[in-house]
């Protein structure tokens, strides 16, 4: 049922702006005029014979009311064209297919239903941090720019001091020393760059798909996140889902896409706009595809080594693989035994010689004991 509610929440919140708006259009729709108008009843009209005057005046103002009708569909049609011109309604029709394939990475479908290792959940950390930690550089570079500055909400919406005391609840005090860049944030991280210096009008498109999207189905991840990794429920390692400054998500969304629809901006870079959108998407869904890649490997050591890797607890020293995997040329080619003796035991040819061996031994067992 969680799994379900984020996967809709990314486009709630346009959905019901767009039901309001369509209640505030409705006001001057045939189906409304004809209320004001007062319509009668079947009795009513049974009552009341129409008078052949009257008859002939509706046949010479046929003409009249059908060019009325038409001046109304007409309005009707304009309104719900610049409805449709609105940036927040090309966003939502335009990043639809991509929002879909953003939704159904094997990574996200695995952290909806709580399948996430703890190492894979730092390294998704880190990857949010050095890209927020761009887009805010470049949102705090440009906030005076008119085709940004009415998004600009350092207080209610920034990420990067939530992110930097979860990557000290993960790493430690020194966790900057211990981290780098993932690859492909590394290349989404170069756009928000580019994009800021060179083409600041498109800087939108980003802080959309991101603030949106964490505002929308936050709190549910935050508690996937919380349960499936066993995290404190005071907010540890949890910071970056916590809008402190937002008091009512809901609301604060539909104040950001009035701000957005309000944007002076012609339809071509609307349309340009969109397209940098998608972007957006595509290095999230790259994220995504490096994280589950890495996934992958984890779980594949895990299978190999026939115990799971190091989670971070306990006193590494005390196992010489990992002493020698932290420290190269002192330790250079030691192992843990357990994970030595685990990897010759799988070779089917020892398999069958121990195999061998134990049935021989439990048969001289048994000659002794007769």
């Amino acid at each position: 049922m969680e799994s379900r509610s984020v996967a809709q929440a990314g486009v709630q919140w346009i959905s019901l702006a767009h039901c309001s708006l369509h209640l505030l259009g409705s006001r001057d729709s045939p189906a409304s005029a004809s209320c004001v108008a007062g319509i009668t009843g079947p009795e009513e009209r049974e009552q009341q014979e129409p008078h052949p005057a009257a008859m002939s005046a509706e046949v010479e103002t046929s003409e009249g009311v059908d060019e009325s009708e038409k001046k109304n569909s007409g309005a009707l049609e304009k309104e719900n064209q610049m409805r449709m011109a609105d940036l927040s309604e090309l966003l939502k029709e335009g990043t639809k297919e991509a929002h879909d394939r953003a939704e159904n990475t094997q990574f996200v479908k695995d952290f909806l239903k709580g399948n996430i290792k703890k190492e894979l959940f730092k390294l998704a950390t880190t990857a949010l941090y050095f890209t927020y930690s761009a887009l805010e550089e470049e949102m705090e570079r440009n906030k005076d720019h008119p085709a940004f500055a009415p998004l600009y909400f350092p207080m209610e919406l920034h990420r990067k001091e939530a992110l930097t005391k979860d990557m000290e609840y993960f790493f430690g005090e020194n966790w900057e020393e211990q981290v780098q860049c993932p690859k492909a944030a590394q290349k989404y991280v170069e756009r928000i760059h580019y994009i800021g210096q060179n083409e600041p009008e498109l800087l939108v498109a980003h802080a959309y798909t991101r603030y949106m999207g964490d505002l929308s189905g936050g709190q549910v991840l935050k508690k996937v996140a919380q349960r499936a990794l066993k995290l404190p429920s005071t907010g540890e390692g949890t910071q970056f889902y916590l809008f402190e400054n937002v008091d009512n998500a809901q609301q604060f969304k539909q104040l950001y896409r009035a701000r957005m629809n309000a944007l002076d901006l012609n339809m071509k870079t609307k349309e340009r706009i969109v397209e940098e959108a998608n972007k957006a998407f595509e290095y999230n869904m790259q994220i995504f595809n490096e994280l589950d890649q890495a996934g992958s490997t984890l779980a594949r050591e895990t299978l190999e080594d026939g115990f799971p890797v190091h989670d971070g607890k306990g006193d590494m020293r005390k196992c010489p693989f990992y002493a020698a995997e932290q420290d190269k040329g002192a330790l250079e080619g030691s192992s843990c035994p357990f994970r030595t003796a685990m990897a010759v035991l799988r070779k089917p040819s020892l398999q069958f010689i121990l195999a061998a061996g134990v049935a021989l031994a439990a048969g001289l067992l048994a000659w002794y004991y007769m």
